[in-house]
């Protein structure tokens, strides 16, 4: 709904917004999506900025260094436009109020911001624990800062292979080794994957396994934990059962168990027997539940239609008694009436049926032996990996996050350092809060700890539960669940929730409220991660065209769905020349079929870390060359080099070559006296060329470093030839870079970590594409907004999550504490492990929640239309529908549009998604006579006299290093004014200055020349905007104008790379090509300089006319621009004499 009809709804927002601005209160909010979360933030900040003394007291933390970079931008924004005039809309007006009070109160405190913008204190959580063990290098543990690792897989391997080999030791925990290997089947690289990943995931669960309590207590304390968890379970059916009818129920049970004890028949209905009440027992009121369940339900938790002898009720016609009859009869008539009865009753049926799962109340003897020995290996695991941690000089972040937690202390306990941030921090900001996972959640207890109401400092927890969607990085959305209704610590949270959706029309939000009311949970949920839904208002009028569109499809349609997708795009651009579209997956194997397609249609797009690099064929030929290069055995690998473009042998060829030797190496057939007699002239040239490059690489293995052993032979065999852009050269580059980080001593050991490896890397984007097309996955976009969402495979089913060494959950309980529950993952040959069965489920329930708010995410990113593409399967005679799979996301979404795919059943529409024709495979390769370029003639020098100078020139001693950085930092701005254009103005550039010192110091400019250095970057940008040449050339109007673009191609036999500062086509259709030179000219002689300046550049820019007519045939002039000068040299190819 919109603003106007929900009067009182825009009214609780507007207070909400008001009263989170109130620097004496602390609040939670819950911000969804749309609805101006970063702008609060802003404004909070900016309000708790005029409070304090310092402004190192405010501190902000974010999870990513771009929502940091973000808040950061947005604040030094505001203060930046705090010296303009007042802006007309509300909310900008109130920031621009704020921003003002800011900078008058900075003034009055000497606070220097614009010099000195680091002071502002935003980090993200990882930077912040990082800090923390800095400051505290022996509390954290940590002694010097070690690197941290971002992909940490290998540092667990290694701790659970060093974990694996004490079996022989000698060591004490040398037999929790053997049980363990002994439980699954002796299988040692399954164990060491399982402890590996455990690793991973060691601050959920080393604070339960590292348990001082003796095992008969740990035991007893664990087994009261599922006592608790069935009994109230037990009571919550009780109550969930209609008490008018338990007794009804009770009798039909009792007169069905006589029958089934009369006849013999095993039943868990014979519970039932003789029960007139729900006993008080534990394992006794669990027995009769189960008689019931079995009573009244299927196998598959369904209501009963029809009964049998099976469960008690003989057939009347089975007897000739009349009054047997009758009452056979009544007894069937009863338990149809119950039942009809019953099933008014929502969801009775699932609570019955839950029953059937629920684990049994204590271990058994095979388990506990098991858990045992997990509680003794695991923490030798993680006393091996700060083992691995030191030996390497790396820690992962969830070491950083304990050595922060370490470097606190315990809240009665702080440390130094956290009372002397207890006495820095008065106002602590967290954005993204349900993300937070329990090692974060502990650092805000231990860094609010010892806060008191009425102390003036606050914490400000921001953040949606709709939005939580990172389980698999330990976000765990209870938290935020929790902090809503106690706070954290001895904080007092006050909650406010926002309702108004600034993003996007009203038709997407009221079909969002419509739709997700239903697909999320009804109420909020700690234990099991349920988040209810919160309802938005609109701010944007609605728009005439459907704001949401189902595209039902039949049966597994992957290259029907493509073809839509290609429609809907080209319909949306159609539409909106210049919105943003977004094709957002579920996973990244959901775009195989897509991303062909949309290049099959000339529709360039944007996809980052979404083209796996192993499946780009320059690195599939370069893998081959490799492991070739190292095993001369293996035959795919053979067989792929000489059927990749540089060798280029047909399958004719490679059959007539090795088909009758199967047993012989590759190598050893090319070598072979009279082998490649049998081939044809073409392809006997070919393999000569190849052998003699092979020949002479595989002479020299050990004598150079794998990488430039490999890179050697890759470019003497034509690989550069072979590639179709320079993204392949820039794909090509990451392997080599990657390979070179696995090379042990020359030699790679381990061929299945190289596959490993390969499949972590992503293709490169296509740097060409504009970002107006977009393909992610949905868990990327978070944060993003986009004009047409588009969203395919709905569905299809993730991957599923490999089994744990054990389950684990924590189960809130009354007054704050909470049971642990814990299992081992059954052994190899023996049955399913009940209790960890059922924590699986617990934990797969959480998952489906987690669906629902990941589906949420994806529709919430549309500003103006949402078009949601899936299949389902039909029955065997297509005539019905089957549901969808349970953890698909259109499983999640079935109960909005079953009623569009059963339409879609009844009247098929007419097949317009043929797949979209891709050209057909062919075989690329080099010219048979291909021979490497000869590297080209040495440049002759010849010493001639100087010119006479016509004025003295003063040499400007500030250079070097320095005036290179600024170099760059210009160039790099200069590209945003490019790409940007009008959003450029005196008073923003005034606002660069913290940025451009920041970018400086980075590069290494020392800080005593920091303010000379940003000076001449501001001096560059200004004259800029000020010369009519340097508006000319970044008119972003300019007909295919680009900055920083890279372009490739050969010339004299040699391939060679350039980026162009600025290329554009003008009015006339002539191509500039334009260069920035920032050299500073102090001095007479200004045009005699940018002559020889000219002169000195004219042979690059030549170069790059060349390239650039290999592509296009137009008039081409080329053009130095020197931003400090405002000087300008341009001219043709060709015609500068000097």
């Amino acid at each position: 709904m919109s603003e106007a009809a929900q009067p009182d709804r825009v009214r609780a927002d507007i207070a909400a917004r008001a009263a989170a601005l109130d620097p004496e209160r602390s609040f939670i909010v819950q911000a969804p999506a749309g609805s101006g979360k970063t702008g609060l933030l802003t404004q909070r900040f900016l309000a708790l900025l005029v409070r304090v003394e310092e402004p190192e007291e405010v501190m902000a933390i974010t999870f990513t260094r771009k929502a940091a970079g973000e808040m950061r931008g947005r604040i030094l924004e505001a203060l930046a436009a705090a010296g303009g005039s007042e802006p007309a809309a509300a909310h900008e007006r109130r920031t621009w109020e704020l921003a003002r009070a800011v900078l008058a109160h900075a003034e009055e405190r000497g606070w220097r911001l614009a010099a000195t913008p680091d002071r502002l204190r935003i980090f993200t959580i990882d930077a912040l624990n990082a800090a923390l063990t800095r400051q505290m290098p022996v509390l954290s543990g940590f002694g010097a800062p070690p690197a941290i690792a971002e992909d940490a897989a290998e540092l667990y391997r290694e701790a659970a292979r060093e974990t694996l080999r004490e079996l022989d030791s000698g060591a004490a925990w040398g037999g929790a080794v053997e049980r363990l290997l002994l439980h699954l089947d002796n299988n040692w690289g399954r164990v060491e994957s399982l402890l590996a990943e455990m690793l991973a995931r060691r601050d959920q669960w080393l604070r339960h396994v590292a348990d001082p309590d003796n095992p008969r207590v740990r035991r007893e304390t664990l087994e009261a934990g599922l006592r608790r968890l069935l009994t109230d379970a037990l009571e919550t059916l009780h109550d969930a059962f209609p008490s008018a009818s338990l007794q009804a129920t009770l009798s039909v049970a009792r007169a069905a168990a006589e029958n089934l004890a009369a006849a013999g028949v095993e039943s868990p209905v014979l519970a039932c027997a003789g029960v007139a009440a729900v006993p008080e027992g534990l394992e006794a009121a669990r027995s009769l539940w189960l008689g019931l369940a079995e009573l009244l339900l299927t196998r598959s938790g369904e209501w009963r239609r029809r009964v049998s002898q099976a469960q008690g009720f003989p057939a009347p016609s089975g007897t000739r008694d009349a009054a047997e009859k009758a009452r056979r009869q009544a007894l069937k008539d009863d338990f149809e009436r119950l039942v009809a009865e019953l099933g008014a009753h929502g969801d009775l049926a699932t609570t019955l049926h839950a029953v059937r799962d629920l684990p049994p109340a204590a271990y058994d003897e095979f388990q506990w032996a098991v858990l045992e020995s997990l509680f003794e290996l695991l923490p030798v695991a993680v006393a091996q990996l700060r083992l691995v941690f030191q030996a390497r000089g790396q820690v992962d972040f969830t070491a950083v996050a304990w050595g922060a937690l370490e470097a606190l202390g315990e809240p009665e306990a702080p440390t130094d350092l956290a009372l002397a941030l207890d006495y820095r921090i008065r106002h602590l900001l967290v954005d993204e809060f349900q993300d937070t996972s329990e090692a974060q959640f502990a650092l805000l207890e231990r860094l609010t700890a010892g806060w008191e109401p009425g102390d003036g400092r606050t914490l400000f927890l921001v953040g949606d539960p709709m939005q939580s969607i990172y389980r698999f990085r330990e976000a765990e959305v209870g938290l935020f669940l929790r902090a809503w209704r106690s706070g954290i610590g001895m904080v007092a949270l006050e909650p406010l929730r926002l309702s108004r959706n600034f993003r996007s029309q009203a038709g997407v939000v009221e079909w969002v409220n419509d739709a997700f009311a239903r697909i999320l949970p009804g109420r909020d949920d700690i234990a099991s991660g349920a988040v209810a839904h919160a309802g938005a208002v609109a701010t944007r009028p609605g728009l005439p065209e459907p704001a949401v569109e189902v595209h039902p499809f039949l049966g597994a349609a992957h290259a029907a769905e493509a073809a839509r997708v290609v429609r809907l795009v080209q319909a949306a651009r159609a539409e909106d020349p210049g919105g943003r579209i977004a094709v957002l997956v579920r996973g990244r194997t959901h775009l195989a079929a897509i991303a062909p397609a949309l290049k099959a249609a000339g529709l360039r797009f944007r996809a980052i870390d979404i083209e796996p690099l192993g499946d780009r064929p320059v690195v599939q030929d370069l893998l081959a060359l490799t492991r070739a290069l190292l095993h001369p055995a293996d035959r795919i690998a053979w067989l792929a080099l000489l059927r990749a473009p540089w060798c280029g042998l047909d399958l004719a060829a490679l059959q007539r070559l090795a088909g009758d030797a199967p047993e012989r190496t590759l190598w050893t057939l090319i070598n072979e006296p009279g082998r490649l007699d049998s081939l044809d002239p073409d392809a006997r040239e070919r393999l000569e060329r190849v052998r003699a490059v092979l020949v002479a690489t595989l002479a020299g293995r050990g004598r150079r470093p794998l990488r430039r052993w490999v890179e050697g032979c890759w470019l003497a065999l034509g690989g550069p030839a072979c590639v179709e852009d320079h993204t392949a050269l820039a794909d090509a580059r990451v392997y080599l870079e990657m390979l070179e980080g696995l090379e042990e001593g020359g030699d790679l050991t381990d061929f299945e970590r190289l596959a490993e490896q390969t499949g972590k890397l992503f293709a490169r984007p296509d740097t060409q594409a504009d970002e107006s097309l977009q393909l992610m996955t949905i868990h990327k976009s978070k944060g993003l907004e986009f004009d047409t969402v588009i969203l395919p495979g709905l569905g299809r089913s993730p991957r599923r999550e490999s089994e744990r060494l054990f389950m684990w959950l924590e189960r809130p309980r009354g007054g704050g504490a909470s049971d642990l529950l814990i299992a081992p993952m059954k052994g190899s040959g023996r049955d399913r492990d009940p209790i960890y069965a059922h924590l699986y489920a617990l934990d797969r329930a959480k998952g489906l929640h987690e669906d629902g708010r990941l589906l949420y995410v994806a529709v919430t990113r549309a500003r103006r239309r949402v078009h949601l593409l899936g299949h389902v399967k039909t029955v065997e005679a297509g005539d019905a529908l089957r549901a969808p799979p349970a953890d698909s996301l259109l499983a999640r979404l079935w109960p909005v549009v079953e009623g569009t795919f059963s339409a879609a059943l009844e009247a098929p529409a007419a097949a317009d998604d043929a797949s979209v024709p891709l050209p057909p495979p062919a075989q690329l390769r080099l010219v048979r006579d291909w021979s490497r370029p000869e590297p080209p003639p040495a440049v002759g020098w010849r010493a001639t006299a100087p010119p006479t100078p016509v004025e003295p020139e003063v040499v400007f001693e500030w250079a070097g290093e320095t005036a290179r950085h600024v170099g760059t930092v210009v160039h790099r701005l200069l590209q945003n004014m490019g790409l940007q254009g009008g959003h450029w103005s005196a008073a923003r550039l005034a606002s660069l200055r913290p940025v451009c010192r920041a970018a400086l110091a980075r590069r290494g400019v020392a800080r005593q020349a920091l303010e000379q250095a940003a000076d001449r970057v501001i001096a560059a940008l200004h004259r800029c905007l000020e010369d009519p040449r340097g508006r000319w050339i970044l008119d972003p109007g300019q007909r295919e104008a680009r900055c920083e673009y890279p372009l490739t191609g050969v010339l004299g036999g040699h391939l060679v790379h350039v980026i162009m500062d600025r290329t554009f086509i003008d009015a006339d259709g002539v191509r500039w090509i334009v260069d920035y030179k920032t050299s500073a000219h102090e001095g007479g002689g200004v045009e005699a300089f940018l002559d020889r300046e000219q002169e000195r550049y004219r042979d690059q820019l030549e170069r790059y006319a060349r390239l650039m007519a290999l592509r296009e045939d137009r008039p081409i002039r080329l053009g130095l621009y020197f931003p400090l000068l405002a000087g300008w040299r341009e001219w043709a190819p060709g015609d500068f004499d000097g």
